[in-house]
């Protein structure tokens, strides 16, 4: 199994035919490169009324282009949903029995926890926005790096914000079945997240 990436040749060639077939090869591959991710954002673009986060980076399993599309939809469609706390983006995201595979203690399982730790995130982030950093796609797998930026401005507990800038991130991964997220693994940096609400002392 391979990954679609750049790899410099250990065969040592000579001079400017060797120079020459790199630069075309290397070309090449940015041509095809760029032809696949048009095709992946218009055709996982879903809907028009749906505006997905583009990921900064994409990195899929050689040979497995087309098979990849519905995890990049997926995978988009709940950062939307972390984007702009709207739950119909994770009600599109995630199947009918979705698992919280690290479910925090306290959390209900299924979608209404995912719905509940939004609101949470909200009351203290209102402008929360989520980025996709990094996408990696291996079969029916998606791990994906996020930050997370925003103003402390609302209420987190019984501390008031003090309008404080916010930023954090964590790494998911997914296994999407049927065009959706089945089940979720996930890690947020929550010391640093406390840290900079005040409610730990760095």
């Amino acid at each position: 199994m391979g990954f679609v990436c750049f790899q410099r040749s250990s065969r040592r060639l000579t001079s400017f035919r060797a120079e020459r077939l790199s630069k075309n090869m290397i070309m090449r591959q940015l041509f095809f490169s760029a032809l696949f991710l048009i095709a992946v954002f218009a055709v996982t673009g879903a809907s028009g009324e749906e505006t997905l986060p583009t990921p900064r980076s994409i990195i899929l399993t050689a040979g497995q282009e087309a098979a990849a599309q519905p995890v990049i939809l997926a995978a988009r469609r709940y950062a939307a949903f972390w984007n702009t706390g709207e739950a119909r983006y994770a009600e599109a995201a995630l199947a009918e029995n979705f698992v919280d595979r690290t479910l925090p203690s306290g959390r209900p399982q299924g979608l209404k926890g995912v719905l509940e730790a939004s609101k949470n995130f909200r009351a203290a982030i209102p402008d929360l926005r989520a980025e996709i950093e990094e996408l990696l796609v291996v079969n029916d797998r998606a791990v994906v790096r996020y930050i997370f930026a925003g103003h402390f401005t609302g209420r987190f507990k019984d501390l008031k914000g003090d309008g404080r800038a916010i930023s954090f991130r964590a790494v998911d991964i997914y296994r999407v079945q049927n065009g959706q997220i089945s089940d979720n693994w996930h890690l947020e940096d929550n010391l640093s997240l406390m840290q900079q609400l005040g409610i730990v002392k760095p």
